[in-house]
């Protein structure tokens, strides 16, 4: 099962170029590949931004956090030798929205705008803290300025947010409990039957569905991850593009992690659900390859502060997050290079969570692939070399082989001269329960 370096190197350079971050929350800091990407992949980095709005209470490192808050402390204390440039104070509401602090974005970006009228980021920026703050009036008259001092290329999206916007305002209290995906695209998410179909969507209907509507609603959802409603768009997008299996995902989050109630938003997902484990049941290798077209895996390619990251411990356990491993660069060569945290890692006892993907056709392994997310088929969605890490159990145990979140601890090993093989492995590995 072992995947040829050799092979991925040239697809994960070509996938990893960095593009301009699109839309309506603008931070130099931030940096995303070029959209649509692999729906598990985008629905990865979501659930990462979501959850740099917050501490976490199980008191294990966030890197996406730790970056975003050491840049506010940075712009901050900069603030008290000189005033800052319009850009770094549209970096400061930026980061202070992505902390989840929209109300210090606010006092930081609404002098800004009477200052730098014409500056597009703090603008933007200041629009969506408006938002978050539940000011829709003032959140769409701002938004209407972005959209006239956005670029060329950025305003198809800022448009997408200011219609969200108003959107919302009109619906007034009924948006707190939504019982439909916002009309963005005016398009109807039902089958030929007249009824949502797991997989289809109706002619008339299809032909109303813009061709760039999932990479607007894609980077709506990493600007406001969030927005539960904008996730419930997303999923009704894929299903329409013929991927029940990202719709059910995307609606999975939205009942489990948003708590959405809306009864047609319940019966979509069982539906959906119901579609891809009919798709899990079919022979070969076509019924499970997304018919969506990407251009990434994964949105988020911006790199976290190693100086952040919690110091070695060079006799106990060390908790390794995927960013870390994510942050593995490989030449069009197939030579690795690896981040100076993780290379200190290496023989190390470190421990991480992730998904069993089996080697073998067995019930009790001996060995796995540990990923990041989870996948349907491994031929059609291969993980990038970064977001996977070969389990060797210790010699004579076993595991049985399951489907939810497990901890996995063991002796990490980096392998820099082998492109025939993984990129990283756990050695005298043992399985445990997530905390």
């Amino acid at each position: 099962m072992a995947t040829p370096l050799r092979v991925l190197a040239s697809v994960l350079v070509a996938l990893a170029l960095p593009a301009l971050a699109h839309a309506g929350l603008y931070y130099s800091g931030e940096q995303f590949a070029e959209l649509p990407s692999r729906p598990s992949g985008l629905l990865t980095d979501h659930r990462a931004l979501r959850a740099a709005g917050y501490e976490r209470p199980d008191g294990l490192p966030s890197p996406l956090r730790d970056d975003y808050r050491a840049a506010a402390d940075r712009l901050e204390k900069l603030n008290k030798t000189r005033a800052l440039t319009a850009d770094e104070i549209a970096d400061l509401g930026a980061v202070h929205i992505r902390l989840g602090k929209p109300d210090q974005a606010l006092n930081v970006l609404a002098p800004a705008v009477r200052k730098f009228p014409d500056h597009f980021r703090i603008a933007a920026n200041l629009g969506t803290a408006f938002q978050l703050t539940g000011d829709l009036e003032r959140a769409a008259a701002q938004l209407e300025e972005a959209v006239r001092l956005a670029p060329a290329k950025l305003k198809p999206f800022e448009h997408a947010h200011l219609k969200l916007v108003t959107l919302r305002r009109k619906e007034g209290k009924a948006a707190a409990s939504p019982s439909a995906v916002d009309d963005l695209f005016g398009v109807k998410y039902i089958g030929p039957s007249g009824a949502p179909e797991p997989g289809v969507l109706a002619e008339a209907e299809r032909k109303k569905l813009p061709a760039d509507a999932l990479v607007t609603v894609q980077q709506l959802a990493l600007w406001l991850p969030t927005d539960g409603r904008l996730l419930w768009q997303l999923g009704e997008v894929c299903n329409a593009l013929g991927d029940p299996r990202a719709a059910a995902a995307a609606l999975d989050g939205c009942v489990t992690e948003f708590a959405l109630a809306a009864p047609d938003l319940r019966k979509r997902r069982l539906l959906y659900r119901a579609g891809a484990d009919e798709l899990a049941k079919k022979p070969g290798h076509d019924p499970h390859r997304s018919p969506i077209k990407v251009k990434s895996t994964r949105p988020l390619i911006k790199a976290f502060d190693e100086a952040l990251l919690p110091a070695i411990d060079y006799a106990g356990v060390n908790v390794l997050p995927w960013p870390v491993l994510g942050a593995t660069t490989i030449t069009a060569k197939g030579k690795p290079s690896f981040a100076k945290h993780l290379a200190n890692l290496d023989g190390k006892t470190v421990t991480l969570t992730g998904f069993m993907q089996p080697v073998k056709d067995e019930l009790a392994v001996t060995g796995f692939l540990l990923l990041e997310y989870p996948v349907g088929c491994w031929f059609c969605e291969v993980p990038d070399p970064t977001a996977m890490l070969n389990v060797e159990l210790k010699a004579g145990k076993t595991a049985e082989l399951r489907k939810g979140l497990i901890k996995v601890t063991g002796t990490l090993a980096l392998n820099r001269t082998d492109p025939e093989s993984y990129l990283f492995s756990l050695k005298d590995a043992r399985v445990g329960e997530v905390d």
